[in-house]
């Protein structure tokens, strides 16, 4: 894929608009529901609405649950939404039918699949994972330690960019390798079929997190030869706020995969009700409890538009927008000290651009009071997501714009604007 260079000296409002227009993925905008005035850079933390989501969930309290009531676990197929709606998210992750199903949230998803993927190397005792993961990955790691331990916790090895590597840690020893493909912080990318090469190489089991792959970046977990995946659904997939998350597991590890949580729903025949545990054949046994079926109705909304999208188009355009964002901030903001984390390399990058700067949170906040939503990642990230099937090329011509002016006049300066919220 060839992508594009842009010398800002050269770019204006009115080129960014004709990029628009000559853009396949343009009418895609239409699709979703964003408010007038607002430019919204967020969507690697939480989806715009699909303009069809409000009717279809509206359409399933009305009619499925109101009208069809209990009858609707078989007339509306609500048993089975978990593995129909996988189903519809296995093309975006280079999946097959029947290796990716709904699950919980993305934390327990996680655990699910490490317990599994550490049960496969029973006699492994080292568990690998990277010092910038997000958080709660961590968090669950740790309890797959103790859980699997026992009176001794399994041994964590963290790799991080500035050492250890994953070669530097990967031995006999390993039984599993966790590791998100995209950086929730930086943006950086994982190359996923060479990660994995070396962790087979070393007898590991691969473990990925796409929640910020999925539906941002072309993701082929069986080109990859990958073992097991997790991600959510309400960031690029557009699914809704606490949207339910999705896990995959290839196929020739079905078998032998015993999750850690063994739910009913997981059960091979569910409805017998009998006192012992017998895993359902395949993805089914890693199901636990009863879906959620009006956030997968809002979900399985979403993925109706996805399977209109082409991702080859989504990463053409997703890089575009990214190198055009890094041009312009690179030629009008870097007076002020803004620097670009984010790799330059498009193979490393993936659909979303963070810059660093001091007060950064307060810069945030001033231009999301002018319109202009991003994010902001302790200590000094400001985060910015290129979401290809709404965001414009005049979108990010008008962000850059702001954010120059608010830097210029230092209206960010404002007390209001240091002011802390719960979510940042």
């Amino acid at each position: 894929m060839t992508v594009p260079s842009f010398d800002a000296d050269r770019i204006d409002r009115d080129t960014c608009a004709a990029l628009d227009a000559a853009d396949p993925l343009t009418p895609f905008r239409e699709r979703f529901t964003l408010p007038e005035g607002v430019i919204y850079l967020d969507g690697n933390s939480l989806g715009a609405l699909p303009r069809d989501t409000a009717a279809e969930v509206q359409r399933v309290i009305a009619e499925e649950w109101g009208s069809g009531l209990i009858r609707s676990w078989n007339d509306a197929g609500w048993f089975d939404k978990p593995r129909a709606v996988g189903d519809m998210i296995a093309p975006l992750i280079g999946a097959a039918r029947g290796e990716v199903v709904i699950g919980d949230t993305t934390s327990a998803s996680l655990f699910q699949a490490t317990v599994a993927a550490a049960r496969l190397r029973p006699d492994r005792r080292v568990i690998v994972s990277e010092r910038g993961n997000f958080p709660t990955d961590l968090y669950v790691l740790e309890s797959v330690q103790t859980l699997l331990g026992g009176d001794s916790p399994l041994e964590r090895r963290l790799i991080s960019d500035d050492g250890p590597s994953l070669d530097d840690v990967l031995g006999d020893d390993v039984a599993v390798v966790v590791l998100t493909h995209v950086d929730y912080r930086t943006g950086r990318m994982y190359d996923m079929a060479d990660v994995t090469r070396r962790v087979h190489e070393a007898g590991a089991v691969m473990v990925w997190d796409l929640c910020h792959s999925a539906g941002a970046v072309p993701v082929d977990l069986n080109g990859a030869d990958a073992d097991f995946a997790v991600g959510c659904t309400y960031k690029y997939l557009n699914g809704g706020p606490g949207a339910p998350s999705f896990l995959w597991a290839a196929e020739r590890h079905h078998e032998d995969a015993r999750p850690a949580l063994t739910g009913w729903n997981g059960h091979a025949r569910p409805f017998d009700f009998t006192v012992e545990y017998t895993p359902a054949p395949g993805i089914t046994r890693f199901r636990v409890g009863t879906p959620q079926v009006l956030a997968i109705s809002a979900l399985e909304a979403s993925l109706r538009v996805w399977a209109e999208v082409d991702m080859a188009q989504v990463r053409e355009k997703s890089l575009r927008l990214t190198e055009l964002f890094m041009a312009l901030v690179d030629e009008r903001l870097a007076r002020w000290g803004i620097a670009v984390v984010t790799p330059r390399d498009p193979a490393r990058r993936g659909s979303q651009v963070s810059l660093r700067f001091a007060d950064g949170y307060a810069v945030m906040q001033a231009l999301i009071d002018r319109g202009v939503i991003g994010d902001f990642r302790a200590p000094d990230l400001m985060r910015f997501g290129f979401t290809p099937l709404y965001v414009s090329h005049v979108d990010v011509w008008d962000a850059v714009a702001a954010l120059e002016d608010i830097l210029h006049t230092e209206v960010w300066r404002e007390a209001r604007f240091a002011r802390r919220a719960a979510v940042t």
